[in-house]
């Protein structure tokens, strides 16, 4: 039974109806049964055997990576730094790319609403569907391995997300900042400039950041599928079992993650 609470705080209890209750079983019902059907395909396709000696085989790798090679850590720095610089130059070149996407796909300073931003849209749709990795494959494939391949992937990622969270605030802005602009007999470009671009400033600083600070985590792996930076340093020693390596690879970037994640909060914070 529900419990409700009247204006001087005592508690009443209630009496469902039988509709509720039906309609809270059937709930139930189709929530079991999404699981089941989602459960199975799984179970079917898992060795249950390997499942039950995990622990063990962790146990034996993370005693093989312990301790760490400290004195590799001088083979880090070129990699690590590669690979910030890939993050940065690849959330700068979204950057260019998806404001303009997000002007065009906003309902408000879209230049059509049939045509341009249906276009926009997909844009930002088919960035935000293909992750970051994917892109890389595709892009290591066809103008080679590297930290270009890397850092275009990154861009190409980050122009959906960006755009997406742009456009969005430029439609909530405050539309009398612009209907005065408007009045004085301002042209397009003008009342973008002066009554969108400054109230959107502060989301876009924020945004930057925050894609900037996700694309540092997903280009420490990029490396894995050749694209560049620590993670190609991961998957050498990976391919030798060198987990002593390992270890370390995996200690600095969760160190470079870290120090990302703080420097990202105290930017947002100053912004904010």
């Amino acid at each position: 039974m529900p419990v409700s609470s009247l204006t001087k705080g005592d508690k009443v209890w209630q009496r469902r109806t039988s509709k509720k209750q039906y309609a809270i079983w059937l709930g139930w019902l189709l929530g079991v049964s999404l699981f089941y059907i989602s459960w199975r395909p799984i179970d079917e396709a898992t060795t249950w055997f390997f499942v039950e000696d995990a622990p063990r085989i962790a146990g034996d790798l993370l005693n093989r990576a312990m301790p760490p090679t400290w004195s590799y850590v001088n083979e880090l720095w070129d990699p690590i730094w590669d690979t910030l610089n890939m993050a940065t130059l690849g959330t700068i070149l979204a950057l260019f790319l998806a404001v303009p996407v997000a002007f065009l796909a906003a309902n408000n300073t879209t230049p059509s609403r049939i045509f341009v931003r249906p276009i926009a849209l997909l844009i930002i749709v088919s960035s935000r569907s293909i992750n970051s990795l994917i892109w890389a494959l595709l892009l290591v494939a066809i103008i080679g391995p590297g930290m270009f391949a890397g850092t275009i992937a990154i861009a190409l990622r980050s122009i959906g997300f960006v755009a997406k969270l742009l456009y969005e605030a430029i439609e909530e802005i405050d539309h009398k900042q612009v209907e005065a602009i408007e009045a004085t007999g301002a042209s397009r470009l003008q009342v973008m400039v002066y009554g969108i671009v400054p109230q959107i400033m502060p989301a876009f600083a924020g945004i930057t950041v925050f894609r900037w600070d996700i694309n540092i985590r997903e280009s420490t792996v990029l490396g894995l599928v050749g694209a560049g930076g620590i993670g190609l340093q991961m998957q050498a020693n990976l391919n030798v079992l060198a987990w002593h390596n390992v270890s370390l690879i995996l200690s600095v970037i969760l160190v470079a993650v870290v120090i990302s994640e703080w420097v990202s909060a105290k930017v947002r914070g100053a912004i904010i």
